[in-house]
């Protein structure tokens, strides 16, 4: 029985979004269910798959938290 966690940041992909949608959320299940159907023959109804939510301010990178991260790449990208 395999369970796939999947890890999405909580920004939305859509402007005005907040989260992932329903139907982004429904597409990430197939498509993970089916990858684990193909390449190891698990059958569909054997596979779990949980979707986590992270909030930006609950990440980060290059030693900062996302958000400013983020600030600080584009204000080097507009000083260019």
């Amino acid at each position: 029985m395999p369970i796939v966690t999947i890890q999405v940041t909580r920004e939305g992909t859509t402007p005005g979004a907040s989260s992932t949608t329903p139907a982004e959320k429904a597409a990430l299940i197939k498509g993970a269910s089916e990858l684990l159907r193909d390449v190891l023959g698990k059958p569909l109804e054997s596979t779990f798959v949980v979707i986590e939510e992270v909030d930006t301010d609950n990440w980060g990178w290059g030693g900062l938290p996302a958000l400013e991260y983020r600030r600080k790449l584009a204000a080097a990208a507009s000083c260019r």
